[in-house]
């Protein structure tokens, strides 16, 4: 049994893409309603993605069968690809729908905001900005976004230009094929409940490390291999957790960060330090725990940079914050149970776990983190 886990751990690791590819991000859209009447609508999306029609069914762009044909967008120059997306406009028209009372309202495109290439190895993401009409007796806007495109998330906000008062929702995240939830325009938006929340960060979280954190996937695995006893583990995991959570915290409180170009690759490295030590350690020591620490302050960074798309609620951003640090911790129990199911539970001879376990997975991890911290940097300019 513990042979049959080792080789599918080992061919799952094989066949898994390689992160030279995008990771598939949901769409960030941001509706603002002017007392004026007009309506604007920035749908912040990968272009790519969208002529493509690479969705969230894919972990990211490698799996889909016309990634190539992604790779070949992602490079352009902002002119060239804008041109190439403008054979998709009337597509992007006909599939989004914004209703106000129940009725659907004409919207165009008033512009098309599309960066240079940059750092390709994360998401180029591009700004849609579509426009509508509305007369001030409308009372709820809702929106839909097919999934098609992709999952979204989406907030609304009254503004009241004249006064410069304005108010914001909150966010809602839609991964059906289904329209938001009625937002109210004739009141300041209602706020969920602190359960609604907690819930949807808490999902978010988990979903940050199973089955979308292949990166933290393996630092953790890493972290596994080395010692089954439960004690160190979790002190290894808190650490972790602890140390990216002050990043995360200080990133989204908008006080520190870092490129992607430079904490990507890192991260890379990171999952390979720790497997290589996993190779020539024969045991734990304390220094471990700092290691495995300030890794975890690099981790952190790479949640934020995908976090701060969707934002925080302002008036729950502690909850917020807190519930998505608490479902990375479960997916990284979670982590911890599956390898100990797989692996340990079958293994009493420690000289033979280390044999048939921890040297074999350990080089693999090690060779796959070297491979992504070579790829993360092949496009650096």
């Amino acid at each position: 049994m513990q042979y049959i886990a080792i080789r599918l751990l080992i061919l799952g690791l094989l066949l898994s893409p390689p992160l030279a590819a995008d990771v598939v991000r949901p769409a960030l859209i941001e509706i603002s309603v002017y007392t004026s009447g007009q309506i604007s609508i920035e749908i912040r999306a990968s272009v790519e993605a969208l002529l493509t029609g690479i969705n969230g069914r894919y972990r990211n762009t490698q799996e889909a069968p016309n990634a190539e044909e992604y790779d070949r967008y992602r490079v352009m120059q902002s002119d060239e690809l804008k041109q190439a997306f403008e054979s998709f406009h009337a597509s992007l028209l006909a599939g989004v729908d914004l209703k106000l009372d129940g009725q659907t309202e004409a919207l165009s495109i008033h512009s098309v905001d599309i960066p240079e290439p940059g750092y390709t190895k994360v998401p180029r993401i591009s700004v849609i900005t579509l426009q509508a009409q509305a007369s001030r007796e409308k009372q709820h806007l809702t929106w839909y976004y097919p999934m098609r495109f992709g999952d979204h998330a989406t907030r609304v906000r009254q503004v009241d230009e004249d006064n410069e008062l304005w108010h914001w929702s909150d966010h809602q995240w839609i991964k059906q094929d289904v329209y938001t939830e009625p937002y109210p325009l004739d009141e300041i938006f209602t706020r969920q409940s602190l359960w609604q929340v907690a819930k949807t960060y808490t999902v978010s979280g988990f979903q940050h490390i199973i089955p979308l954190g292949m990166d933290h996937i393996l630092f953790v695995l890493g972290i596994f291999l080395l010692s089954t006893s439960w004690k160190p583990l979790l002190w290894q995991v808190t650490m972790f957790t602890l140390a990216h959570s002050i990043t995360l915290s200080l990133s989204m409180l908008e006080l520190f960060s870092l490129p992607a170009r430079i904490v990507e690759p890192l991260i890379a490295l990171s999952i390979a330090y720790v497997a290589i030590e996993n190779i020539f350690t024969p045991g734990l020591h304390r220094s471990r725990l700092w290691i495995v620490f300030a890794f975890g302050l690099l981790h952190g960074l790479g949640f934020a940079s995908i976090l701060a798309e969707f934002g925080m609620p302002r008036d729950d951003f502690a909850l917020a914050l807190i519930s998505f640090n608490l479902g990375i911790e479960f997916g990284q129990l979670a982590i911890l149970v599956i390898a100990y199911l797989l692996f340990a539970i079958w293994f009493k001879n420690q000289q033979r776990y280390r044999h048939w376990v921890i040297i074999p997975l350990s080089t693999l991890i090690a060779l796959t983190g070297l491979y992504w911290f070579w790829d993360r940097l092949e496009w650096v300019a």
